[in-house]
């Protein structure tokens, strides 16, 4: 008898399978801070993404010291999970191609992700992607590094369809705070939190739009930031509506406090997964072909939907079924 097929090949053989990455995307600044959080991402099993910001991390002047910081970082023997991603410094400012310069070049086999912020158009992103592919190919990389674009002005949400469309996408962030303040006082500062940042209807047209956009390519969206630091529930609260109302996969963390709280609001309902396990096992035993299971028919498209749901589920800390965690991660 023949070996049984795993899952990603049966089911995505020849295409791309949509990212399965954690849910939570902590940012750290100082080599301080960084460094915490690399210690708290290996404690918690690799259930978040650092992002090491050049951007708003950075001391006006200093800018390549802290660049090369950050390559220091991710070269680290701290750095166990090798889940860290850099935002570099925005197309307008003059130090985002030394940061994708030294970041690619000395780190570029490590790093998660490269992170673009507010860009103004298409274009732009286009043109930084482009640098950040010959970073790459300079510095002799065989892998795609994933991008991650913040979508926080007016020209970027007018281009986000084409945006997602660009090579090396993964992540498309949506920035609360820069587009609130784009629209010069016509959306009021309560639209930076809860309730009002899910019941303005700029707010809430703009975050659907992006969504719409990076679901419709194969691209995650990622939500904003919490302002309340210290409020736990109130950081689960808005996970939760953003991945229950709008369809976000991941939401940043600016407090190690907040972590928990987004991976737990975002994680897959356990029960729906313990039936996605037993679903998959018994169309693996079948060669993916449809099924009856309780009663109801599956095939290919219900194996796709509970795959990605049990990889999440498996990211976010879940503990599996262990005929689950053997058939399917045994070998990962």
């Amino acid at each position: 008898m023949a070996d049984p097929v795993h899952p990603q090949r049966a089911l995505f053989e020849g295409e791309t399978p949509f990212p399965v990455i954690p849910s939570c995307e902590h940012f750290a600044g100082s080599e301080k801070l960084i460094g915490k959080a690399l210690e708290l991402q290996d404690k918690m099993g690799g259930t978040f993404d650092i992002t090491m910001d050049c951007e708003d991390g950075a001391p006006a002047g200093r800018e390549r010291e802290h660049a090369e910081m950050v390559v220091r970082s991710l070269r680290s023997e701290a750095n166990k999970r090798k889940q860290s991603g850099v935002r570099v410094h925005d197309y307008t400012h003059p130090a985002w191609k030394h940061d994708v310069d030294i970041v690619v070049g000395g780190a570029g086999d490590v790093v998660r992700y490269v992170t673009i912020p507010k860009p103004t158009s298409v274009r732009q992103v286009g043109e930084m992607i482009e640098h950040v592919q010959g970073a790459a190919r300079r510095a002799g990389l065989k892998r795609e590094i994933p991008i991650h674009v913040l979508i926080e002005t007016h020209g970027a949400l007018r281009d986000v369809h084409q945006i997602a469309a660009l090579p090396w996408l993964q992540v498309l962030d949506f920035g609360l705070m820069d587009f609130v303040s784009g629209h010069h006082g016509a959306i009021p500062s309560s639209a930076m939190r809860s309730p009002g940042q899910f019941e303005h209807a700029l707010v809430r047209r703009a975050k659907a739009e992006m969504v719409a956009a990076a679901l419709s390519r194969g691209v995650i969206p990622a939500h904003n930031v919490t302002l309340d630091l210290k409020n736990i529930y109130q950081t689960y609260a808005d996970a939760k509506r953003a991945r229950d109302e709008l369809g976000f996969l991941r939401m940043w963390s600016i407090y190690p406090a907040q972590i928990q709280p987004i991976v737990e609001a975002m994680a897959p309902n356990f029960s729906e997964v313990e039936v996605g396990c037993n679903i998959l096992l018994a169309a693996q035993k079948a060669s993916w072909g449809p099924i009856q299971h309780e009663g109801e028919l599956h095939d290919r498209a219900t194996y796709r939907y509970y795959w990605e749901l049990v990889q999440r589920a498996r990211i976010s800390g879940q503990k599996l079924p262990a005929e689950a965690e053997a058939a399917f991660f045994a070998a990962m």
